[in-house]
């Protein structure tokens, strides 16, 4: 995947320099942290799926070089890809958090002319963002594998042509999924990529059609941590996290 391999290319300066201290894997997020005091978070679940407990054997990367968990994003087992993923975010955190908030998606809405007639197709299924959507009337189609929502073939027709919009979850990222949708998009469809797993790194998209990233830059080290141990979701990040956006 030219994705994974940009991901990489973009922080391995970075991990050459520091070490993991914790890697924590909790139901809803992973969480990894480094010797330079960052963290980042990736979404455990896509990993999980379908697995027994127990059945992963996971290499120890704890008081190792971030440079030997790193090309893990490069696996094909994804729990190894879920840990680089939050490594990798951990990684560019510092950058993160320098970027502008959207906590109320008012960017999003407004940037892609959304409450303005735009269709909307979304790839993972974000509960409150759905119903604000259906609650205004926006055209919206869904698919969600994990879920067991809508029709593939159906929705890559609708990229090419009927999506105006496409809001497509991080997580396809870690499931490495995201370069194949995106093969079905129209010359005129705009993209975000959102949700916790989001790598706020624009020049890896370079290649892709991708307009905006809306991921989430950790503020609270122990609170995220806990979170993550006692197997919290996204809505448990509220308070102890910032929803950041880049423009591409």
């Amino acid at each position: 995947m030219e994705l994974n391999r940009k991901l990489f290319d973009c922080v391995a300066k970075s991990a050459a320099t520091v070490h993991v201290t914790q890697v924590c894997i909790g139901l809803g997020f992973t969480a990894v942290t480094t010797s330079g005091g960052g963290i980042g978070i990736a979404a455990t679940g896509v990993a999980l799926s379908g697995r027994s407990s127990g059945n992963f054997d996971l290499k120890d990367f704890e008081d190792r070089p971030a440079a030997d968990l790193l090309p893990a994003i490069l696996s094909s087992a994804p729990m190894e890809r879920t840990m680089a993923m939050a490594l990798i975010n951990a990684l560019n955190q510092p950058a993160a958090l320098n970027l502008p908030e959207d906590p109320g998606n008012t960017i999003l809405f407004d940037h892609f002319g959304i409450f303005s007639g735009a269709q909307v197709a979304m790839v993972g299924y974000f509960p409150p963002l759905v119903r604000f959507l259906e609650s205004r009337q926006v055209p919206l189609s869904v698919v969600d594998d994990n879920r067991g929502i809508g029709n593939k073939k159906v929705f890559y027709r609708q990229l090419a042509g009927w999506a105006d919009v496409l809001i497509l979850t991080g997580t396809s990222i870690i499931n490495n999924s995201a370069e194949r949708i995106l093969s079905h998009a129209g010359p005129d469809l705009k993209t975000v990529i959102m949700g916790p797993s989001t790598p706020m790194l624009p020049t890896a998209f370079s290649h892709l059609p991708v307009h905006m990233l809306a991921g989430t830059a950790i503020t609270d080290l122990p609170q995220t941590l806990k979170k993550v141990r006692h197997g919290g979701g996204a809505h448990s990040l509220k308070g102890i996290s910032r929803k950041v956006y880049q423009l591409i």
